[in-house]
């Protein structure tokens, strides 16, 4: 399995009067990770399965990078929590992308890489950031193929 783990695109910041459920992306952050996108499509990057956190912010994001996908595209509220098995049982397709937020995403890439969880603060997603994994989804069994920083796709997708 070819595995893209993404962070959501830059979300207006958290308030008192707003949910952190229900935080939007500004329109900074959606035409940021739209040239992403561009970045992803020159690298060839295509998606047979979406899953994404229900997040606003990451339902969002998700919906930006539908020009990579060919398949369903599902929310999966295990995204908005610490990796687990569960979540790994849900996954299905050859060329997946995930879709959600630190430090979560973190983690899950260092139980994927490592098998040690506890180790996600060595993988920091910035905002847009994606990271491209292969093999068994298992932890500890698949290999980091790329990390790549927004901006690196941004001038990617500008060429």
């Amino acid at each position: 399995m070819q595995l893209f783990l993404v962070r959501h695109a830059i979300a207006v910041p958290s308030a008192p009067e707003r949910p952190d459920a229900a935080r939007p992306l500004t329109a900074e952050g959606r035409e940021r990770f739209a040239r992403a996108v561009r970045g992803g499509k020159a690298l060839g990057w295509r998606f047979d399965r979406l899953y994404h956190s229900p997040l606003v912010r990451a339902v969002q994001t998700a919906e930006l990078l539908q020009p990579l996908l060919t398949g369903p595209c599902v929310a999966l509220p295990d995204l908005a929590r610490a990796p687990d098995e569960e979540m790994l049982a849900h996954i299905e397709g050859t060329r997946v992308a995930l879709v959600g937020h630190e430090p979560h995403l973190g983690a899950l890439l260092a139980w994927l890489v490592t098998g040690d969880a506890s180790r996600g603060e060595r993988y920091c997603f910035k905002k847009g950031g994606v990271a491209q994994v292969t093999g068994a989804p298992r932890p500890g069994a698949m290999t980091l193929v790329g990390f790549y920083a927004p901006k690196v796709l941004r001038q990617l997708g500008a060429r």
